[in-house]
């Protein structure tokens, strides 16, 4: 969301505070976990400290450093009083990012780390920890303003997560793969058996979650082989484990495009991509022009 906290403070900023789970005076929190919180200011300044408390505490997973969260927020200027714009906002969408990594401003990318999945987090963010020393103009916020978050961490997914069940393999012209736990999969290429010429979807594991739409973001896991010798030319086990891609917008291959958007979030797809949907007679970092494409994808989160 181009218009919430994503830019980390630039180099110039002061050194980020160690946080403390509570200062006086403090913001109270009213309203359930998943929904808009009530951040009431109270009187007085605030008291300059990194404050990263925890309003209730989920059951899920403890968030690590690198681990994809998506984490939906509510935010006030304590300075101003005024509200910020909110991801429970009509049109808004969570922040999905990875923990630690420092893409975001500290009272995301810090706040989050040790704490479980299902968690309402109240964060107060000085300047250090938050916009820095310019500020966030498009927010309201100025240079010493102080900013009040509630976080709600929705989901974690590990870089090494990987979609569990049982696999179905696809019919004996396809590419048969084998599962290797947190591993890449093994693809194999049917023997003498021509490359098709149109888009195969083969669905090796149904997912139980919501269909993926046009334009979200969605945490996979990706591993790819050439059809005319079964050699892998990508994987995300090989660059950091799960990435984070956007589908239906055109920024990736017309064949993910076509094969994703639908699939139920937690399944696993096979695609199988002929050149007109996947690189055509360009060649592409190891793979040849007009190439078939044979992709095995873990849908893992969808935002």
């Amino acid at each position: 969301m181009k218009s919430g906290p994503s830019p980390a403070p630039t180099s110039s900023a002061p050194a980020v505070p160690s946080p403390v789970s509570s200062a006086s005076p403090m913001p109270t929190v009213s309203g359930d976990f998943g929904s808009k919180a009530t951040i009431t200011v109270p009187q007085g300044q605030p008291s300059g400290q990194f404050v990263v408390s925890t309003v209730t505490e989920g059951e899920g997973a403890n968030v690590g450093k690198g681990d994809w969260v998506t984490v939906n927020y509510t935010a006030t200027n304590w300075t101003t009083g005024k509200s910020i714009p909110s991801s429970y906002d009509a049109g808004a969408k969570p922040q999905l990012y990875q923990a630690g990594n420092g893409q975001l401003v500290p009272a995301f990318d810090q706040s989050v780390l040790g704490k479980k999945s299902g968690s309402r987090l109240l964060v107060v963010a000085p300047p250090s920890a938050g916009f820095g020393s310019n500020g966030n103009q498009q927010l309201g916020v100025g240079k010493d303003d102080t900013v009040v978050f509630v976080l709600d961490i929705m989901q974690v997914v590990p870089q090494d997560a990987v979609v569990s069940g049982t696999m179905t393999q696809p019919a004996a012209n396809q590419p048969q793969v084998k599962d290797n736990g947190k591993a890449a999969p093994t693809i194999t290429i049917p023997a003498n058996t021509p490359a098709p010429t149109d888009l195969q979807t083969n669905v090796l594991i149904k997912g139980d979650g919501k269909p993926v739409q046009s334009g979200q973001s969605l945490v996979l896991q990706y591993t790819g082989v050439l059809w005319s010798n079964g050699q892998q030319f990508d994987s995300s086990w090989n660059h950091g484990g799960a990435q984070v891609l956007q589908i239906g917008t055109g920024s990736v291959i017309q064949g993910w495009d076509k094969g994703l958007v639908g699939q139920p979030v937690g399944s696993r797809v096979e695609l199988v991509i002929p050149p007109a949907l996947g690189y055509g007679s360009q060649a592409q970092n190891g793979i040849p022009a007009n190439s078939t494409l044979v992709f095995v994808i873990d849908i893992l989160e969808a935002v």
